[in-house]
């Protein structure tokens, strides 16, 4: 067989749908259209590369995809910068045979922690490891939403938190868009680790015990937000709106540092203080 072939069949087949012809300049053709999207003879052509091929790389069954061919594909499909990386991981060569791989859940290095509970002060910040699991945080991180020391260890992930924790529906006023960028964001780590067991673990719990997630999961939306705005409820505090950034960890591969901070002056600024000295007395 060939690379991972359900992520690449499904991708492609829901990218290919997504795509309206008409904005592409493509006729209607002799016989009407059966289902929406391009066929895959138009892919193949604004691709540059033959059907057979095509047809080939979606069923999984092509034995080596150039780069060259990706980045066709890429722009045949109009595919965002974070759906061009997933693709190309995606279509890289598995390695076969050997020892399974049991996929320990990483460390974060105690300088990591050091600079996280330097932060305690005024900035919520948290590690996220492969599978978006949470290795490491600050005191104020658990003020703000979860109480993570409390949970299991396996169940610190940041999907399995939002799709079956109740408690996160309350937390985020805006659930259904964190939950939208959270299988996006899982998706993209299917990508970057296809044969990691946690991942696999992850995804598949999800895809058997929420709706919520199945539905989202089978859009094969893949973006990675690295920034952007996020909204808290808080029970002492009340709404909170606050930035966050995520930054790769090139020492620790897999990991990120995620940190949120408020406007300067703002409401949330000043609840954020409160909440800082409660960690530090608790």
């Amino acid at each position: 067989m060939g690379h991972g072939e359900p992520e690449i069949k499904s991708f492609l087949k829901a990218r290919r749908a997504a795509l309206d012809p008409a904005e592409l300049g493509l006729p209607e053709g002799i016989v009407r259209r059966r289902v929406r999207g391009l066929r895959r003879e138009e892919v193949a052509q604004l691709a540059g590369i033959s059907v057979d091929y095509y047809t080939r790389i979606e069923q999984g069954r092509a034995p080596a995809i150039s780069d060259s061919v990706v980045d066709g594909l890429a722009r045949a499909l109009r595919l965002t910068p974070s759906e061009h990386t997933y693709l190309r991981n995606i279509t890289l060569p598995r390695q076969r045979g050997g020892a399974a791989d049991p996929d320990p859940r990483p460390r974060v290095r105690p300088e990591i922690q050091q600079l996280l509970n330097a932060m305690d002060g005024n900035v919520p910040a948290y590690v996220y490891g492969p599978a978006m699991d949470i290795l490491a945080w600050n005191r104020l991180g658990t003020r703000l939403c979860i109480d993570y020391p409390a949970i299991p260890e396996e169940r610190r992930n940041g999907p399995l938190l939002v799709f079956l924790d109740p408690r996160l529906k309350e937390i985020h006023p805006n659930w259904a868009e964190v939950a939208d960028d959270t299988v996006a964001g899982l998706r993209a780590e299917v990508g970057r680790h296809p044969g990691n067991s946690r991942v696999c673990r992850v995804t598949h719990e999800l895809l058997e015990r929420s709706e919520e997630f199945r539905r989202r999961w089978e859009a094969q939306e893949v973006q990675e937000r690295t920034r952007g705005v996020k909204r808290f409820r808080h029970p002492e505090m009340g709404e909170l709106v606050l930035r966050f950034e995520a930054f790769a960890l090139p020492a620790d591969p897999g990991q990120m540092l995620c940190t949120y901070t408020a406007d300067e002056g703002s409401a949330t600024a000043e609840a954020l203080k409160v909440l800082a000295g409660a960690a530090a007395v608790a």
